[in-house]
């Protein structure tokens, strides 16, 4: 034990940061889960818990792209919508085939991750050649072209496999699939996914977590993660001394598409009904929300701000008319008190031995 604790002492302190991260999702989910055990959770808290481990993933990997690269991408939902309805279509299709539904689940994520990262590495190409407002334009633009593409989407299966049409003058419907008697309408245009199986779980939501936050700390403390961050301080000194500034931010934007698509195939089996519209605009902005009001760059924080943001609205909703005013006020009371001085200083004065850490690493 004394070996383990002196072990323990002489890591460094992201290190030290990192395992009080894994170990705290680990203690809040074994609380989470006694409590639902023990039937001491009411259905509406029950029905927050996936939807909380999905912003909390979508989060952390927008972080990535926003904190760690130093690039504004509005275009995050975009990426969340690729993931769900491609998840939802392998798991309708295959519901036959795969009747375990942890497996099913577990295939229809990576597929959805998988589709999300190709269109993030098609979108992300000619994109990150630009920088700061054009870029937080074109993301924006491509996360409202997909769900008009969804939208026009009808698909359906039966024994022949899967049926497209491609919806876009708005004249043609289920009917036009050619589905025969024991085929299944899975995307119906802007009707969206209707009538699916709803395979989505808790645990998968913090298994995804977990995984999120082992894919980003770990590129984060890697060769590549300081590249990143050299890029986001100064791309004219990375670019002089030799960095692939494309490759790298390349590496940072298809990782978070990735995890944002995976996020997407588990919040869209967590729902028999899901619409485009719900990726909308508005999306992106609560996930950038999340990632600002956490603080750019802390993996902690964009995980705390996602729970506490979640939860929040639906804590004041007995409140009606006020609840998003609150909400509102909240939101602007926290982003004013954590980026003043005097309230840095008076928490400082809280914690004296975070001043003193600061002030033995100055």
């Amino acid at each position: 034990m004394a070996k383990l604790t002196t072990k323990f002492k002489s890591l460094k302190k992201t290190t030290k940061v990192d395992f009080a991260t894994y170990l705290g999702v680990i203690a809040v989910f074994i609380v989470v889960t006694v409590l639902q055990n023990g039937g001491m959770l009411n259905r509406k808290t029950l029905g927050l818990l996936v939807p909380i481990c999905c912003y909390m993933s979508m989060a952390v990997s927008l972080n990535l792209t926003v904190g760690i690269l130093g690039e504004l991408s509005l275009g995050h939902a975009g990426f969340m919508s690729v993931g769900a309805f491609s998840g939802i279509v392998v798991s309708q299709s295959l519901a036959g085939l795969i009747p375990n539904g942890p497996v099913r689940l577990a295939l229809s994520m990576f597929i959805g991750a998988l589709l999300a990262a190709l269109v993030g590495l098609l979108i992300g190409t000619p994109v990150l050649r630009l920088q700061g407002d054009y870029l937080a334009i074109v993301t924006l633009a491509f996360g409202e072209i997909i769900k008009e593409l969804i939208n026009c989407l009808i698909i359906g299966c039966d024994e022949k496999g899967l049926h497209f049409v491609f919806n876009l003058s708005g004249n043609k419907t289920v009917d036009d699939l050619g589905l025969s008697a024991n085929g299944t309408a899975i995307i119906k245009g802007a009707q969206g996914a209707t009538g699916t199986a709803t395979i989505a779980s808790f645990t998968a939501g913090f298994i995804l977590v977990m995984l999120t936050l082992f894919v980003v700390l770990n590129l984060t403390r890697s060769r590549a993660g300081r590249a990143i961050m050299a890029i986001r301080d100064n791309h004219i000194a990375a670019q002089a001394i030799g960095l692939n500034l494309t490759k790298y931010k390349l590496l940072a934007f298809v990782t978070s598409a990735a995890l944002a698509g995976a996020a997407g195939a588990l919040f869209g089996l967590n729902y028999s009904s899901l619409q485009a519209t719900k990726f909308n605009f508005n999306l992106s902005i609560l996930v950038l929300v999340f990632v600002v009001l956490g603080g750019l760059g802390n993996v902690w924080g964009s995980l705390v701000a996602a729970a506490a943001l979640t939860i929040l609205p639906e804590a004041l909703r007995p409140l009606h008319d006020y609840r998003m005013l609150i909400y509102a006020i909240v939101l602007i009371f926290v982003m004013l008190a954590t980026n003043n001085p005097q309230a840095k200083a008076f928490f400082g004065r809280l914690l004296p031995h975070r001043r003193a850490a600061a002030e033995k690493e100055d």
